[in-house]
């Protein structure tokens, strides 16, 4: 079951994706693009639930969450920035991290390691895989991502408001994806040559 919502969550946020790319300036399409980006990433916390409560814990549904959150956010980051929303370098710094992130963690994955617990160094250790720095980065990412979908709703009240607030949060997001990427290369040379 938690591994089918991992699945479905994905589904649902390539709904949300078509109605805002090809439903331009359709409020009633952007409403329902916001409430299916909502669902979408309230599942990623309902599909670990799931999965503790029913004993359905495994590698491979870890690793399909892993794979569904890089799905999701990049996918979103990339619409972002073909929309003309953002700038294309969010994405590009996006995708840079998570392809240098996932290909340093599967190599420490060989080694016996887990991805958060590859980390030695105890700061490293807490930016990435410290509960309060996975919120944080996981609030500011969530935030973003529903605020710029709802601040382009057409006629909606406040919009440069909400474009401001929504602009911040996904720069303060890009940050949180560059500092929590970074101890796992400074700690790469050791968990690839160790």
């Amino acid at each position: 079951m938690a591994n089918f919502i991992s699945i479905f969550r994905i589904f649902i946020m390539f709904v949300a994706v078509y109605l805002i790319y090809t439903q331009v300036g359709n409020t009633q399409a952007y409403i329902w693009a916001l409430a299916l980006t909502i669902l979408a990433f309230s599942l990623d916390g309902v599909d670990g639930w799931v999965a503790r409560k029913f004993n359905e814990v495994s590698k491979f549904g870890a690793l399909l969450d892993i794979m569904g959150d890089r799905i999701v956010e990049n996918t979103y980051w990339v619409l972002f920035a073909v929309m003309g929303w953002l700038n294309i370098l969010f994405p590009l710094i996006a995708l840079t991290r998570g392809f240098v992130t996932d290909t340093i963690r599967s190599a420490a994955m060989e080694k016996g390691l887990t991805p958060f617990g590859m980390q030695v160094n105890p700061v490293c250790k807490w930016i990435t895989g410290s509960k309060f720095m996975r919120i944080s980065y996981a609030v500011a990412k969530v935030l973003a991502f529903i605020l710029i979908v709802a601040a382009k709703i057409p006629d909606i009240a406040h919009a440069e408001i909400l474009w401001t607030v929504a602009y911040w949060t996904a720069v303060a997001a890009i940050v949180f994806c560059v500092i929590r990427g970074l101890p796992v290369v400074i700690e790469a040379k050791r968990v690839i040559e160790g």
